[in-house]
């Protein structure tokens, strides 16, 4: 049988996509009295402005890793704590002092409306989906849930700052740098066995565990969600490589993809190409930076981790067998409980008493 395969999804762009420059300061073409500008002139003069405004060794927060690619260009890694304040602060932070050519985040294009939805909406939106069918689905959203309603704070927060903040940058892509969700949980499914959802789905049952803002600080060297979900995954190896291992390899490969040298325009085709370095800044949970200056330098392929596995042969006789066992189970209460039902209708003083009239009210023979 032939594995079914997803593409990686496409970027998502908070700007019109506009080539941008990066690190060489481009001469301010016309000053003085206003004139008309050409495309050219006008992306020379606004690249000018954000070149400026670049730092060229910024004092960034400890939370950042820089990457270098062999062309040049600089990916800043922002590793953060979904549920942190401090974070949101860190994403402004670094792209403010860097502006950056591309911000890549770790959302894909099925989680990117949480960009924009205000807190309130997605604090709702959180508590109502705690209880969502399919096992991963649950595992995911009972764990977010569980720190919303602890904290009163709605995740994501550092990706909306990184989305208004690109939004300010000239000529500033936004690339969703995620592997799509439906891909890792169809993957962590098949990498269970039976007795192990059943394992998993019962520990979700058991998720009280009270959090403090303190304890998500205390975790921005390992992202709190991503530790939670961590220890609920941890007796399952194959699980936490899907969930956690592959989306390192998905998210560096889509770092490296924005990491290319950019072509600046040129006023006419005489005129000789120019490709000048990019800076690209990606904000991803701080569980996945290690994993992400691993596999920096190595070679990726994400067409493996794209594919979903048919179920086995096990597994399907093991869905059929617990299928037949609930019918079965359904069957017999419903028989059960009819035949209990009868018997005391039947045992009622009023059934008793229509009972007898009928019976008198019958002609004899």
């Amino acid at each position: 049988m032939e594995e079914e395969e997803e593409q990686p999804p496409q970027e998502a762009h908070a700007e019109p996509p506009v080539t941008s420059g990066a690190s060489e300061v481009v001469p301010r073409v016309l000053s003085g009295e206003p004139q008309n500008l050409s495309d050219v002139d006008a992306f020379n003069l606004l690249l000018e402005m954000k070149l400026k405004r670049r730092r060229e060794r910024p004092h960034l927060p400890r939370t950042v890793t820089e990457l270098v690619a062999e062309d040049g260009s600089r990916v800043y890694v922002v590793g953060t704590a979904h549920f942190s304040d401090d974070s949101k602060k860190d994403v402004v932070k670094t792209i403010r002092a860097v502006q950056p050519d591309v911000v890549v985040v770790e959302l894909c294009q099925y989680r990117v409306s949480m960009l924009k939805m205000d807190e309130r909406t997605l604090l709702r939106e959180a508590r109502e989906n705690g209880v969502m069918s399919g096992l991963m689905q649950m595992l995911l959203l009972k764990v977010s849930a569980h720190i919303t309603e602890q904290l009163g704070m709605a995740p994501g927060g550092e990706f909306r700052e990184a989305f208004k903040e690109a939004s300010k940058v000239p000529f500033c892509k936004f690339h969703l740098g995620d592997r799509p969700i439906p891909v890792t949980f169809k993957r962590a499914i098949a990498a269970l066995s039976f007795w192990q959802k059943v394992k998993l789905a019962w520990g979700l049952c058991f998720l009280s565990d009270p959090i403090s803002k303190d304890d998500v600080e205390r975790c921005k060297q390992k992202d709190l969600l991503e530790q939670m979900m961590a220890e609920m995954v941890g007796e399952f190896p194959d699980l936490h490589r899907t969930i956690v291992s592959e989306r390192d390899i998905y998210l560096t490969y889509m770092l490296r993809q924005a990491a290319r040298r950019l072509e600046l325009p040129r006023s006419s085709d005489a005129e000789p190409r120019k490709c000048v370095p990019s800076v690209v800044v990606g904000v991803v949970g701080m569980g996945h930076v290690p994993g992400i200056e691993k596999n920096w330098t190595t070679d990726l392929n994400i067409q493996e981790i794209m594919t979903v596995p048919p179920p086995s042969i096990s597994g399907r006789v093991s869905r059929l067998a617990v299928k037949v066992a609930f019918l079965g189970l359904l069957g017999y209460g419903l028989y059960w409980m009819g035949r209990r039902t009868a018997g005391l209708v039947l045992s009622l003083p009023a059934t008793q008493y229509c009972l007898q009239r009928a019976s008198s009210a019958r002609p004899h023979k």
